[in-house]
């Protein structure tokens, strides 16, 4: 049999997303699409779309894509560089270097924030020499999203030259999961207190808590 590797989300997954720090990215995003990329809204019309667009698409900036044709990497670039200035509400897990260290797999982390903010991130959170050269962005594969398509986890993996049913997949996205299974991964959905209610297909195992998470990566290493 071969060998396991990690496959770690970024955002929410090996941090903990408050919802005032949601909130904090809600305003960033519509920010961005103002004063970046110059839509004629106000700050409170902008960022009740960005709410409605997670709602809808599971995406903060895709309703500014499909309603005023705005350009995907646009978007995803004035969303992310105001990202990477933004990071002190960001509180670590304690002790969580360490807990990684003792699993008995390869680590990777596939994020859908940009590459420059997965490093900005990984430095704040104190993992940076840990992931290094072991992180990616979807942008890494012309991409910006996680939830439209296999081929963009299928890409990953011939990039780390690993089979896809040779990866624990982890995050707490419902959309994100079900792509990562179709690719062909065994998938861990990280909870958060929140009731597993929606388990499907496409979800092999579900944690409640990152500690939780670590214990049956553990398990599934060994």
């Amino acid at each position: 049999m071969e060998n396991k590797v990690i496959v770690w989300d970024l955002d929410n997954t090996l941090y903990r997303e408050t919802p005032e720090f949601h909130d904090l990215m809600d305003s960033i995003t519509a920010e961005a699409v103002i004063e970046d990329l110059h839509l004629p809204l106000k700050m409170e019309e902008a960022k009740a779309m960005v709410t409605e667009s997670y709602r809808t698409y599971r995406d903060g900036g895709e309703i500014f894509v499909r309603k005023y044709g705005v350009s995907p990497k646009e978007i995803f670039e004035a969303y992310h560089k105001r990202k990477e200035q933004h990071l002190a509400p960001i509180v670590p897990y304690e002790g969580l270097l360490e807990k990684l260290k003792s699993l008995q797999c390869p680590q990777y982390i596939f994020s859908t924030s940009s590459h420059d903010a997965c490093e900005a991130i990984l430095k704040h959170l104190g993992l940076l020499e840990f992931f290094a050269e072991h992180f990616y962005s979807v942008e890494d594969f012309d991409a910006y999203k996680k939830n439209e398509t296999a081929d963009i986890y299928i890409k990953f993996c011939t990039k780390i030259n690993i089979e896809p049913q040779n990866c624990l997949f982890v995050d707490d996205s419902y959309s994100n999961l079900e792509y990562a299974k179709k690719a062909g991964m065994q998938t861990i959905r990280l909870c958060h207190g929140k009731p597993n209610d929606m388990a499907t297909e496409y979800i092999d195992y579900a944690a409640d808590n990152i500690d939780e998470c670590l214990t049956l990566l553990s398990l599934l290493c060994a």
